[in-house]
């Protein structure tokens, strides 16, 4: 049945659901660790971590439901309230939704069009010109990519992006990545006020209820949320293939009941690049094979054999050392 707005009136109660429950669980967990902070012995502390790691956990479920926001269909029949709700989710992160809507926006669009270009996994060097110089160029793109995946680096170059996005002049934004076309400086200062509101989120935790309670609730999670996303963030596009056909450089996962439940069905990652309208619960019911010709995409069938698919580490290629680097597209 659709109602007269032309939305599903299930979208409206699997939202409010969500949100309920998105939230409560936060709150939930945060009262934990707070609590569990102050009893002794051994088991607290492994619980203290526990907690931790799940409060980590669950900002990765805020930021996921955020996402749905980003392709504003969280609540497709107000703008507004669609971006408000994604917004305050993503207030513990500290990350404006207009700068994730911009820059997912273009790894959807760009996904490994070529091996320069939204390909994470691939360094593009400048060919050494000795056997010592090649072998210690592999060797730090390597250290790179295993600290991008397996301590928090994804996360930080995330932030370092988010930081770009906040605080270069526009001109010079668009000379380093075509990711800032259509980028505006109303753009930029809303994306600035909302940084304001998570950092003051932050400090207000801090200074009115202690930087104990802060740490427990906010800041080491915020820690594992880093870890936790560094891992996640790329298992759907890691050595797959390159090209125009870019909605088909990712792979699906099989379904696992609690993984689902806590990633909105993100393990039909295929499904949501072919069909990124198309909202977290439908995304089973529309699920296809990937093209005969991307097919040895679907290297692995798990989240854990995804992840550990990366320990592979990273494509390098190089370039001879008299070619010209690739223009970005504009």
């Amino acid at each position: 049945m659709i109602a007269m707005d032309g939305v599903d009136p299930r979208h409206r109660l699997y939202t409010a659901r969500l949100l309920c429950e998105s939230v409560l669980g936060a709150v939930l967990l945060g009262a934990a660790a707070v609590w569990i902070d102050g009893e002794d012995g051994p088991a607290a502390g492994a619980g203290l971590v526990a907690l931790v790691l799940a409060q980590g956990c669950w900002l990765h479920r805020l930021y996921v439901v955020a996402h749905e926001a980003s392709h504003r269909k969280l609540w497709p029949t107000s703008p507004v309230i669609n971006d408000v709700l994604g917004q305050l989710l993503l207030l513990p992160l500290m990350l404006p939704l207009r700068i994730h809507r911009k820059i997912h926006a273009f790894h959807h669009g760009h996904n490994r069009r070529d091996v320069e270009t939204s390909a994470l996994d691939t360094f593009v060097i400048r060919r050494p010109r000795t056997a010592l110089g090649r072998g210690l160029s592999r060797a730090w793109c390597r250290l790179l990519w295993y600290a991008a995946v397996f301590a928090g680096g994804f996360f930080l170059h995330s932030l370092v992006s988010v930081v770009l996005f906040l605080a270069m002049p526009m001109p010079i934004a668009r000379r380093i990545s075509p990711a800032f076309k259509g980028w505006k400086l109303e753009d930029q200062l809303r994306s600035l006020l909302s940084f304001g509101l998570g950092l003051g989120l932050h400090l207000g935790v801090a200074s009115l209820l202690g930087p104990r309670v802060w740490a427990l609730t906010l800041g080491w999670p915020l820690l594992a949320f880093a870890w936790v996303y560094s891992l996640l963030v790329y298992i759907y596009h890691y050595d797959t293939d390159y090209g125009p056909a870019v909605r088909f450089h990712v792979r699906g996962l099989r379904r696992q009941p609690l993984a689902a439940w806590w990633l909105l069905n993100f393990n039909e990652h295929a499904t949501h690049h072919r069909l990124p309208k198309l909202p977290w619960y439908a995304l089973p019911d529309h699920r296809e094979p990937l093209p005969p010709e991307h097919a040895d995409n679907q290297k692995v069938e798990t989240i854990l054999a995804a992840i550990a698919l990366q320990l592979r580490g990273p494509r390098i290629l190089e370039r001879p050392p008299s070619a010209a680097p690739k223009k970005d597209p504009r």
